[in-house]
């Protein structure tokens, strides 16, 4: 008999996705563990992505289905899906990817020993699941192999934890996933585990395609990261890996301008990162 609550909310966005949701609501269907709600939040798409979902909606009562008034974006609409779980974990199955039918239960026969989980992570450089501290994986990511740019289809939470720290930042475009896994760091440990908890399909309309806005929102992101979040770092280190981070900028705004000669997207992009002459000074001669 299932718990009267789920212990897994599965969580998909939606906007103009009629090509691929069916295929994506179907594999969350299909997972080998059945004690799930599948959370679909369409974001006041302009197709037939409602209707098709509402149509799932209808035969099995694990789908809930909302529509939102107007168009909040990507990362809003993610804390809006995430605020109307009930499970105990959140996990984001996008409506253009698919589940793989053994994430769920994989999931929790690896997490059931574990008394503090809070946040898993896929990780690609091993074959073994382990435990990494916050402050030693920020150490790793900024002077080692950088890893935590995982994406939300690459993490699974506890939503209790998700809640506690404020869920995705809702500034930073395309890269809010980035500045939430290093706070997600500054408060506890991660599960890294090493296999994908999801098919990611990759098209022309995805975010993730468009570089203009990373170059930009990659920048404010650091920038604010530095500044704002308890990071293990020295002053020193920290001065260092802030002049880094407006060379960084400085050269994929050169390398843009060289390639597009778009000075008005430049510009927006300089003054869209709050970027002055003395930080560019700074990165030229970081």
């Amino acid at each position: 008999m299932m718990n009267e609550k789920p212990l897994v909310s599965v969580l998909m966005t939606a906007y103009n996705r009629e090509r691929y949701i069916a295929e994506a609501i179907e594999s969350v269907l299909a997972s080998t563990y059945r004690n799930f709600e599948l959370i679909i939040v369409d974001d006041a798409s302009s197709d037939e992505t409602v209707n098709i979902a509402k149509g799932f909606a209808l035969t099995d009562s694990r789908i809930k289905m909302y529509v939102n008034d107007h168009n909040l974006g990507d990362y809003p609409n993610r804390n809006t899906a995430a605020g109307y779980a009930q499970g105990k974990f959140i996990l984001y199955v996008d409506s253009d990817d698919t589940l793989f039918p053994n994430t769920i239960q994989q999931f929790l026969e690896i997490i059931r020993p574990l008394k503090n989980f809070n946040f898993a992570m896929y990780w690609e450089h091993s074959n073994e699941t382990f435990v990494l501290e916050g402050n030693e994986a920020m150490q790793r990511h900024f002077y080692g192999l950088q890893f935590l740019y995982m994406g939300p289809g690459g993490t699974i939470i506890r939503r209790s934890f998700f809640e506690k720290i404020g869920g995705y930042p809702e500034k930073y475009g395309p890269a809010n996933d980035m500045y939430f896994n290093l706070k997600v760091c500054c408060n506890t440990s991660i599960l890294l585990i090493p296999f994908e908890l999801i098919y990611y399909r990759r098209h022309e309309g995805q975010e993730v395609n468009n570089r203009f806005s990373y170059m930009y929102n990659n920048y404010m992101y650091m920038r604010d990261a530095l500044e704002e979040l308890p990071l293990p770092f020295t002053g020193k280190q920290l001065h260092w890996l802030k002049k880094k981070n407006k060379r960084r900028f400085v050269v994929h705004l050169f390398h843009f301008f060289r390639k597009s000669f778009d000075f008005k997207k430049t510009r927006y992009a300089y003054t869209k990162a709050a970027f002055s002459f003395k930080d560019v000074l700074q990165g030229v001669f970081h």
